[in-house]
């Protein structure tokens, strides 16, 4: 089985949230299951930069605005297509946004390009290899759908949510920019709200649509969480399916970690990191309480608006926090200012990942206390090394934390602690349930031992995403 995936992140190249450690991820889970997966990459300097030895598979006098070769190769073990187009991917900042922080004004056209190669690379193959299937991923890839049946078809598509909040709008001045058939912008269309959405193309031309829970999947199809397009999921019926994100369980593993102060395979084990940590971030070695990290964007959906309001409850009770994180500014500021005045928050801003795996191993709970969640991967990493996850009762975070409250605790079942999402009394209350179990020394172990036995690997889903491309590879004729 062949299947093209095509993303505008992916670990360890570039990455901004969950979506790039999937796409990293999925191709050797599916590896396994006989699936031969090659990710299309946008040509950011990271990634020509890992790119191994490679040749030029197609070229393109004019794509959106300048010249643009296909290259092939391979990098950190991952084959791959990489978009090598300067003119949309060779500048400071990041891959959505300017050194100012604001979205780049092309992004439309960066992404629709994006696309259209890989729309290309479905209906004609590149290289000698073409794909059976087509992975889209969000509205960075949302067009390629529709251009795959602009083109005339050539493979089978399934496009996956990782988070609806992100519609990819453009102006529907653009539509002969983008190449798009004028046809199309209707309601039913790539229409939505007077723009043109890439989200939404994808979501109406794919031959199937996944996303990355199946809490999420229901969600997504109710006012509250479709954001505009729960008609359109609804409308879509069964071509919508929610499979569960893994996580890489080779590059999580506390037992083999090696970026941590000492690694381990049970809940004692990570004593040593947690005095690394507290002397790493200048936090109090004799505070009575539990030690909480949050490892996140700093935003609103995120609910660390909530989380600074519930903390001093959990404060109160000789708890820590640390958190590493960055996003909104004013909320990065009120934490800054809270870690400033408080001998037991520490505050990094900004990402780091070996800091990430020191935080995970040496804390005792990982709070995420989202409005809402697709999924979420770092309760999972924080289950993977027995730190117990604090969680909103929502999307994939609902689908992967089991509440330790008596009854679970009583057949070893119970692995963290859920609270109801955009509430900030709630948080609180689940701070205060975590302190509780906290002093009960046998019952956190027992609850972190639990925690570190949760199945959290690709295994399963890995299964479904190939059971999910057979059944479909046959849709097209010409996909063969």
């Amino acid at each position: 089985m062949r299947v093209l995936s095509v993303a505008s992140e992916c670990v360890p190249f570039v990455k901004t949230g969950g979506l790039a450690d999937v796409v990293g991820a999925l191709p050797a889970a599916l590896a396994v299951h006989g699936v031969d997966m090659r990710v299309l990459l946008p040509g950011y300097e990271p990634v020509i930069a890992a790119l191994g030895p490679h040749a030029t598979v197609a070229e393109e006098e004019d794509l959106f605005g300048g010249p643009a070769r296909l290259l092939l190769g391979e990098a950190e073990g991952l084959p791959l297509y990489v978009l090598d187009a300067p003119h949309l991917y060779d500048r400071a900042g990041g891959p959505y946004m300017a050194p100012d922080g604001r979205d780049w004004a092309d992004n439309p056209q960066r992404f629709a390009a994006l696309s259209w190669v890989a729309a290309f690379v479905a209906r004609a193959g590149a290289g000698g290899w073409r794909p059976q299937v087509l992975h889209c991923h969000d509205w960075q890839a949302g067009l390629a759908p529709t251009y795959l049946r602009q083109m005339g078809g050539g493979a089978a598509s399934v496009l996956t949510v990782h988070n609806i909040a992100f519609t990819g709008n453009a102006d529907p001045a653009l539509m002969g920019t983008l190449r798009l058939d004028p046809a199309g912008y209707t309601p039913e269309g790539f229409e939505f709200y007077g723009r043109i959405s890439q989200l939404k193309a994808g979501l109406v031309t794919a031959d199937r649509l996944t996303t990355v829970s199946p809490t999420y999947a229901r969600e997504l199809a109710t006012p509250q969480f479709g954001m505009g397009l729960d008609g359109v999921i609804r409308a879509r019926g069964g071509a919508m399916r929610g499979i569960l994100n893994g996580i890489d369980e080779h590059l999580w593993n506390p037992r083999t970690d090696r970026r941590i102060a000492e690694r381990y395979d049970a809940p004692a084990g990570k004593a040593a990191n947690r005095r690394a940590l507290i002397a790493e971030t200048g936090l109090d070695p004799s505070a009575p309480g539990p030690l909480v990290i949050a490892v996140s964007r700093l935003t609103e959906q995120k609910g660390f608006d909530l989380m600074a309001e519930a903390l001093p409850a959990m404060l109160a009770r000789g708890g820590q926090f640390a958190l590493l994180g960055s996003g909104a500014p004013e909320i990065e500021q009120r934490f800054a200012a809270l870690g400033a005045a408080h001998p037991r928050v520490a505050v990094k801003i900004g990402y780091d990942e070996d800091f990430a795996h020191r935080l995970m191993a040496g804390a005792d709970a990982i709070a995420v206390p989202s409005r809402f969640e697709p999924c979420g991967l770092t309760q999972m990493y924080g289950l993977r090394y027995g730190t117990l996850p604090l969680v909103a009762r929502t999307g994939g975070l609902a689908d992967t934390v089991i509440e330790a409250n008596h009854a679970a605790r009583a057949v070893g079942a119970g692995t963290g602690f859920l609270v109801e999402p955009g509430s900030a009394a709630s948080l609180a209350e689940g701070f205060g349930r975590l302190c509780d179990l906290w002093e009960d020394a046998a019952a956190w172990e027992q609850v972190a031992r639990a925690a570190m036995a949760h199945p959290v690997g690709w295994g399963p889903s890995a299964a479904e995403y190939a059971a999910l491309y057979q059944e479909i590879a046959g849709v097209s004729s010409e996909a063969a």
